[in-house]
């Protein structure tokens, strides 16, 4: 009986910690938007890595996170194309609508498909294509190239997703060697003065419920990474992946809530799309992943040839 209770409740508890990790990126994209009422990106993108950085040291500090590295150089490498990516994503979270944004940033994972073949090797066969090749038109469907609806800013969201994928990607291989809280603390040790630099050409100094709009950031953004994270350790991806798009209605309301964002169909429309193309890729991720881990011992338990 306790046997199978245990992974019905590790599924749970992981089900539980996505939700609220994916919760606490969707009110981060919503302070964003407040936020870039009155500050600029680069500014915004700052305070969000040093209030971040804040919230995150308690955490380290109590769970007594090993600092020891040799991969200095990778994690500046990595922390500069992430901060490329964060610019690129809270600009278009600042001046996009909402749903688009985030609708756009769902597309990461297509590019993570495309980058682990690149850098990393990874086989990648036809059905996982296929599904690429479907999200790519769930893309097209939200951007709407040669149309009245077109606009350049919807690229910066595909940028970022870009981006992102490619520190997905460095992201695997430092954690090859190093525990997931040391790579997230020396992401933000880099991230913290990389962001400052311009940050700094576009100061303007916070007021009033400004500073309220920056802590929250940098409070939900790192909160978000540390659930989920912790989230993946417990559940299976394909299984929780389908749990982070409840971030897309919680934004979508918000935009139609606070700033006067109508739910645009063609967004919905890609989304799901997009939507449907990331659980495929995720079930099978999973399946080979299980398949792997059933062949590994009997592998390692051949005679040596």
């Amino acid at each position: 009986m306790t046997a199978t209770a245990t992974p019905q409740h590790r599924f749970l508890r992981a089900a539980g910690l996505m939700l609220v990790s994916t919760l606490f990126f969707g009110l981060m994209a919503i302070t964003i938007r407040f936020a870039s009422r009155t500050l600029s990106t680069y500014e915004i993108a700052f305070f969000r890595n040093a209030f971040g950085l804040l919230a995150l040291l308690p955490v380290l500090l109590h769970g007594g996170a090993s600092l020891r590295t040799r991969q200095l150089p990778r994690y500046l490498l990595r922390s500069t194309i992430g901060i490329g990516s964060m610019l690129c994503a809270f600009w278009a979270i600042g001046h996009l609508p909402l749903s688009q944004a985030i609708a756009l940033s769902y597309s990461t994972p297509l590019f993570v498909t495309i980058a682990a073949v690149i850098w990393l090797g990874e086989t990648v066969r036809k059905r996982r294509w296929a599904a690429v090749i479907i999200g790519f038109i769930g893309v097209l469907v939200i951007v709407r190239p040669g149309t009245s609806g077109f606009s350049h800013g919807s690229l910066i969201a595909v940028l970022a997703a870009v981006l992102s994928a490619i520190v997905a990607i460095q992201i695997k291989q430092l954690s090859r060697v190093d525990p997931a809280d040391t790579i997230v603390f020396y992401t933000y040790v880099f991230w913290v003065p990389l962001s400052l630099i311009p940050a700094v050409f576009a100061w303007t100094w916070p007021h009033g419920i400004e500073w309220a709009w920056l802590a929250l950031i940098g409070v939900f953004g790192t909160g978000g990474q540390l659930l989920w994270t912790r989230a993946l350790r417990l559940g299976d991806v394909s299984a929780l992946t389908p749990i982070s798009f409840m971030q897309l209605p919680v934004v979508a309301f918000a935009g139609y809530l606070f700033f006067d964002e109508g739910i645009d169909h063609w967004t919905i429309l890609g989304a799901a799309i997009i939507f449907c193309a990331n659980a495929y890729i995720a079930h099978r991720e999973a399946k080979l992943s299980r398949q792997h881990a059933t062949t590994a011992p009997v592998e390692a338990a051949k005679p040596a040839e």
